[in-house]
């Protein structure tokens, strides 16, 4: 009697066992794959709007003022030769020394440097390291360097900020991702990069990648170094002005060249910082970028801007 009964329960229990198995074998298995190129972008896409949504991201940005040699008073007076739209009437003063500046905070005016309250202290451009935070409420600047200085001005209350509900993409499509062939530049290779104040900058070209599409090849210029994690291109295509923003689109690779390779997914896409903002000094496509086909793929134009 007790045999049978262990065999009843044997019986019984053996689906289960079973399913279990067939359970653990599939979640070995995803876990093994990981997840698929939709998730991916789905996940990249993700991580770029809340980059965007971020309270220091592009669509933060409310003004860019140019320093002078010497003395420059900042705040939102009248009277200030430096105007910041908001905040104190007087933030303080920069003095800008060739390629020293310093600034000596106004007293009583909740101003910060880097979170704490400071005296007089060295500000650090965005050229010249990691650019030192000056901070009054929801305003702030940093200093960055164009051929000469300027403050980049954000307000964490921007009404692009708070409208800003998301990007338009084009629907994933796995067709425009590309193991693109690679070829390297000469050493110490450059191209001259203009951006939208018309100041042009010498580049280091990282390399040339070389794809097929509907039987035609397309070759794309890649910026970067030595120290790049990934190879940076700026291109324009017959989308470009229509679907999409009219100077271009800019679009990193999937990691380093291998074996004469390169990873490049368009559906990664994405619009540069002037589509957001009058204030933003972004590079151009180069002529040697302007595809002669439509990337239907990544980022669409932003329509709010």
């Amino acid at each position: 009697m007790m045999n049978n009964i262990r065999h009843a329960l044997w019986l019984f229990l053996l689906p289960v066992s079973m399913m279990v198995s067939e359970v653990t074998i599939a979640d070995a298995a995803t876990a093994a794959t990981g997840p698929t190129h939709e998730e991916q972008i789905n996940q990249w896409r993700q991580s770029r709007h809340d980059r965007l949504a971020n309270e220091n991201g592009w669509l933060t940005l409310v003004g860019l003022e140019w320093l002078s040699e010497g003395e420059n008073r900042v705040g939102s007076s009248p009277a200030s030769t430096v105007r910041i739209p908001g905040g104190p009437a007087d933030w303080g003063t920069i003095y800008v020394n060739g390629d020293e500046l310093r600034f000596i905070p106004a007293g009583g005016g909740g101003v910060t440097v880097d979170g704490v309250e400071s005296g007089e202290v060295i500000l650090v451009a965005d050229s010249q390291g990691e650019p030192t935070i000056v901070s009054s409420g929801d305003l702030s600047f940093t200093v960055i360097f164009r051929e000469s200085y300027a403050l980049r001005i954000k307000n964490r209350q921007a009404p692009a900020l708070l409208e800003f509900t998301g990007m338009d993409n084009y629907d994933f499509q796995p067709g425009w991702k590309f193991d693109a062939r690679f070829i390297p530049a000469e050493e110490g290779q450059t191209i001259e990069i203009a951006n939208v104040l018309g100041q042009l900058s010498p580049t280091p070209v990282y390399g040339y990648v070389e794809f097929e599409r509907d039987g035609v090849t397309h070759r794309l210029l890649g910026l970067g170094s030595e120290d790049s994690q990934s190879v940076w291109f700026l291109f324009a295509d017959r989308t470009s002005g229509r679907e999409t923003y009219g100077a271009g689109r800019y679009l990193y690779s999937d990691g380093l060249p291998s074996d004469g390779h390169l990873v490049i997914d368009f559906n990664k896409a994405y619009n540069p910082p002037c589509v957001f903002s009058d204030y933003a000094t972004c590079p151009l496509t180069p002529q040697e970028n302007r595809l002669d086909m439509a990337v239907t793929a990544g980022e669409k134009s932003y329509k709010s801007h």
